[in-house]
This record gives structure tokens, C-alpha cells and sequence, in this order.
């Protein structure tokens, strides 16, 4: 189902639901399991960067990671969901915490 092997949810089992049809038969449903977030504590962190005025996940995760796309990494080890909360307003200032990619 995830083809993109950087994914957030590469790693996430693909489960299958007989589901009824609306028409008297079943039909499978394909789905991923639930994703379960790392612990901070449990990933490597390659360093820190300091929020400023104008930053971005996407860039801060391109600068650091090689791909803008991996701002989940920066989001799981920085216990934050949405991923502008890591460069809002009132972060500037404060550390951010790239981990080491892991794949």
C-alpha cells in the first residue's frame, strides 16, 4: 500500500477487513495498522537547531536530512503532531531536535 520506503508508514503492517458489500456478498478492505510513535528517548539525535523568524519543517528537514519530506522525524522526536507547532511563533528561540534517519 505505502510504496515510498521513506514513508511514515513504510514500516506499517497492511491488514486486510471482510467488510458487507451493500449487496448480500463481503468484499475485502485493505488498511494500514496503526502507526506507533517512538519515544523521543529512543532516537539517536544528530543535533539541534535553533528556531529563527521565517523557518520552515520542510527546509529545516531538507538542511539537515537531505529530504524535505522527512519532517515527520523531526516531528515524532520533538513530541509534536502538527509540524508547523515545531517553528511557531512563540518556538523562536528555542531548540528543535533533528534525530538521526533512520530507515
Amino acid at each position: 500500500m505505502v510504496s515510498d520506503p521513506a514513508s511514515r508508514y513504510a514500516q506499517a503492517e497492511v491488514a486486510t477487513l471482510a467488510m458487507p458489500d451493500g449487496r448480500g456478498g463481503v468484499q475485502d478492505v485493505r488498511y494500514l495498522r496503526r502507526r506507533f510513535v517512538p519515544q523521543p528517548d529512543d532516537l539517536q539525535t544528530l543535533t539541534f537547531h535553533t528556531v529563527a523568524g521565517g523557518d520552515r519543517p520542510d527546509l529545516i528537514t531538507a538542511a539537515y536530512l537531505g529530504d524535505p519530506t522527512q519532517f515527520w522525524r523531526v516531528c515524532d522526536a520533538n513530541v509534536v503532531i502538527h509540524p508547523d507547532e515545531l517553528t511557531a511563533g512563540d518556538r523562536i528561540g528555542s531548540a528543535v531536535r533533528i534525530p538521526v534517519p533512520g530507515f
